[in-house]
């Protein structure tokens, strides 16, 4: 059998299909996060920032398509997974009684985690990345931003002052401002950071680090792990809803007229 059968044929393989899958989103969910988090930085900073990213054309689309595809393997996997799990039989009684209620409950928790993120995802792509929550005339006219300053990242001018992008700063803020949206995004996030701690639990399982003097500290790093994935996606609606986060003087100007 070659690899790409064992891989996909084998339960050992889909394990680490999984594992593997679950790294490049949990380093995208990390990413994603870091970026975010310039919305409490000066407006230039996540909106030259945004449009650097789109500048990139087709290095942003082979990004995407490897996301897409490793959300795909993911979900196969933990999906084929499920079912092998139902239909294994022939454990010893006794480990049934002690592991059952803790191995269901991970389950159906990751499973339904799962869907729910994944629902989330794709509301928040429409919702920001595509612009679905924003108007034609909003993007044309106060969603329009021209740098004050050029962004710089690691040094390296990337967009020049007085270029005119997408006002991403504004466009974040006004999303956030609606309190259903922002609840639905914490309720998302706290999810995720939830099926992470879970995730972990398996991955370190499947490398074999989940054994002796390793279980605790490894345990103890991902939860500060997820702790610190939750806390920082909640900062960024929290501030808005506090008034702690505005739009630019422009857009708060004309939306009050």
């Amino acid at each position: 059998m070659n690899l790409a059968g064992s891989l996909f044929c084998s339960t050992i393989g889909r394990k680490i299909l999984m594992a593997v899958s679950g790294i490049v989103l949990t380093g995208f969910a990390v990413a994603h996060l870091v970026g975010n988090l310039q919305i409490f930085a000066a407006p230039d900073v996540i909106n030259g920032y945004a449009h650097f990213l789109h500048a990139t054309g087709g290095a942003l689309w082979v990004a995407r398509g490897i996301l897409l595809v490793s959300a795909a393997i993911h979900i196969w996997a933990a999906t084929v997974l499920t079912l092998e799990n139902r239909r294994a039989r022939g454990e010893a009684e006794r480990y049934r009684a002690r592991h059952t209620i803790r191995a269901t409950f991970a389950s159906r928790t990751m499973r339904w985690t799962g869907y729910i993120v994944l629902a989330f995802v794709i509301y928040h792509l429409a919702h920001f990345t595509l612009g679905a929550a924003q108007t034609a005339t909003f993007k044309e006219t106060l969603g329009r931003y021209t740098m004050k300053a050029d962004y710089v990242p690691f040094g390296i001018p990337a967009v020049r002052e007085g270029t005119v992008v997408l006002d991403v700063h504004s466009m974040m803020i006004l999303g956030f401002q609606n309190t259903l949206v922002s609840l639905f995004y914490i309720v998302a996030v706290g999810l995720l950071s939830y099926h992470l701690l879970h995730g972990f639990d398996s991955l370190f399982q499947t490398l074999g680090w989940r054994s002796g003097k390793w279980a605790g500290g490894l345990r103890k790093a991902s939860i500060l792990f997820c702790a610190a994935y939750f806390l920082g996606n909640l900062a960024i609606p929290g501030a808005v809803l506090l008034g702690k986060l505005q739009p630019r003087t422009e857009v708060r100007t004309a939306l009050h007229r």
